[in-house]
């Protein structure tokens, strides 16, 4: 079963992530959404128009599914021009697009000279040449290099500030977490999450990580610690205290009252990462002992 029994709401504007590991069952989501297959029950609406007829929100939708395919013998101009053809949109927004991506200057290069980032960005392209109101991007910063990721970041960004919908399927989670303002979570095809990134960081966690200058010191350090009513744990030679991250400097001092010395005092906080994977799983090994526990769950 690829998805079962999922159900969410993306709210109008702005920037939505949609992850999950591996075989969760992101992409035959999207292409439920988007009326590329059907599904076995259930239905769904796209700007408020249900599934079942694509046709009635097709034009206000800009996608680019797992990688885009074009004509390698066309320039990327022409590609741009045949798509726009065959969806009766304007061909001036053909360099307006061009444009908006960063392929201007390129554009009458032949599409089979473009590296895997440039293709990336003509796949861009064609998701923007509709003007849509709903954009879907599955892994829209796949084979670019930093500073494209940042210029495409800060370009889906903008898409958003300017009313639109986008919605970002990706693996790096410290990208979706610069840039989105809702998440969606799914595992194994069953809803984890849905709803703003500030609601799911309040699930993580801060600690403040300490480490005497000289071993011997550590059982010292944690009577100091615990005579505080702080809550610590001993991992290798470093203490994880579990306080807030903006009290380190008041740790700093009470271990200086006591006369000891430190050679790392480090405030933390938990990543979108790592809230995600304590969601749905931090190994390969562990994930798949999990989807096991589920098929059999399932009686599959």
């Amino acid at each position: 079963m690829a998805v079962n029994n999922l159900t969410f709401e993306v709210p109008a504007g702005g920037v939505v992530g949609f992850v999950g590991p591996n075989g969760s069952g992101k992409s035959t989501t999207i292409r439920m959404l988007l009326g590329l297959i059907a599904a076995s029950s259930g239905t769904g609406t796209v700007l408020g128009e249900p599934i079942e007829h694509p046709e009635r929100f097709a034009s206000r939708v800009g996608a680019l599914i797992e990688g885009p395919a074009f004509v390698g013998g066309l320039t990327g101009k022409d590609n741009l021009r045949s798509v726009a053809a065959l969806r009766g949109l304007p061909g001036g927004r053909v360099d307006e697009v061009l444009k908006v991506v960063g392929l201007t200057g390129r554009e009458d290069d032949k599409a089979s000279t473009y590296s895997l980032g440039m293709k990336q960005r003509l796949g861009l392209a064609v998701a923007l040449l509709p003007d849509p109101e709903l954009v879907v991007l599955d892994e829209p910063t796949n084979g670019l290099d930093p500073a494209g990721i940042v210029e495409i970041r800060e370009l889906l960004k903008s898409w958003a500030a300017g009313g639109r919908t986008v919605v970002v399927s990706s693996h790096l989670l410290g990208e979706i977490e610069a840039i989105v303002d809702n998440l969606v979570v799914i595992r194994f095809g069953e809803l984890m999450y849905a709803g703003s990134l500030e609601g799911l960081m309040a699930k993580a966690t801060e600690r403040v990580v300490a480490a005497p200058e000289f071993a011997g010191d550590m059982p010292r350090l944690v009577e100091v610690v615990e005579a505080q009513g702080w809550t610590c744990e001993v991992s290798g030679d470093e203490l994880i205290i579990q306080i807030a991250a903006e009290r380190s400097a008041e740790v700093g001092r009470v271990v200086t009252a006591a006369g000891l010395t430190l050679r790392m005092l480090n405030p933390e906080a938990d990543t979108l990462e790592t809230v995600f994977l304590r969601m749905t799983g931090a190994t390969d090994a562990e994930l798949s002992e999990q989807r096991r526990a589920q098929r059999h769950a399932q009686g599959g």
